[in-house]
């Protein structure tokens, strides 16, 4: 059987193989969806999940056709957890990298992206209400320069900084333990000697 599927298998040259083996030890997939990118790019795409979420977040709940509603909120809470899982995923990393001083600031730069996005969306579009969505208010810069009952600056700064601080600890615990279960941190092998087999 091995065989047979080493026939239907395409021959390589020589310098194919070469960047194969290459690209294997950088750690970039041959081709397809998982094929690994840049640290900057991997880093833009977690906050585009991050954007998509909170804009599609605003959208009234009444929007929505009631039939697809609990597949619309699995899709919100994909979106919503995604950012640095596949942006940990995505950046291309030789396999013998385990973390890396990189990985730990990934967690703090997509955290401090996504609160910019956060209070930018904010400031200009409203924020969103718990725990299904849809508009709660209008935008927080027409509040915040209101005449009558504003809202006030320290509230904004103390709303924006509760959601750095949890962004942070998410990021940073996914980030640690997306990067430990690809480095084979989980792994084990059983039994010791001539028969083990690992798990």
């Amino acid at each position: 059987m091995a065989q047979e599927q080493k026939k239907l298998l395409p021959k390589l040259t020589a310098e194919e193989l070469a960047v194969r083996r290459k690209m294997n030890e950088r750690g970039e997939a041959i081709s397809g969806l998982w094929r690994r990118v840049s640290y900057r790019r991997a880093l833009v795409e977690g906050l585009a999940f991050f954007t998509a979420w909170r804009l599609l977040y605003l959208v009234p709940v009444p929007f929505w056709p009631s039939g697809i509603f609990p597949l619309i909120l699995l899709i919100l809470l994909a979106l919503r957890i995604s950012p640095p899982i596949w942006s940990t995923l995505r950046v291309i990393a030789p396999r013998r990298e385990k973390m890396s001083v990189r990985f730990m600031k990934m967690s703090a730069i997509l955290a401090l992206g996504a609160t910019g996005i956060d209070m930018l969306i904010n400031l200009f579009i409203g924020e969103a209400m718990d725990p299904f969505g849809g508009p709660a208010s209008g935008p927080d810069i027409q509040r915040l320069l209101a005449k009558s009952n504003p809202l006030p600056l320290g509230t904004f700064a103390l709303h924006t900084v509760e959601v750095f601080g949890g962004l942070l600890v998410y990021y940073f615990i996914a980030v640690i333990c997306v990067r430990l279960a690809q480095g084979g941190f989980l792994r084990f092998t059983m039994p010791s000697g001539d028969g083990r087999v690992t798990l």
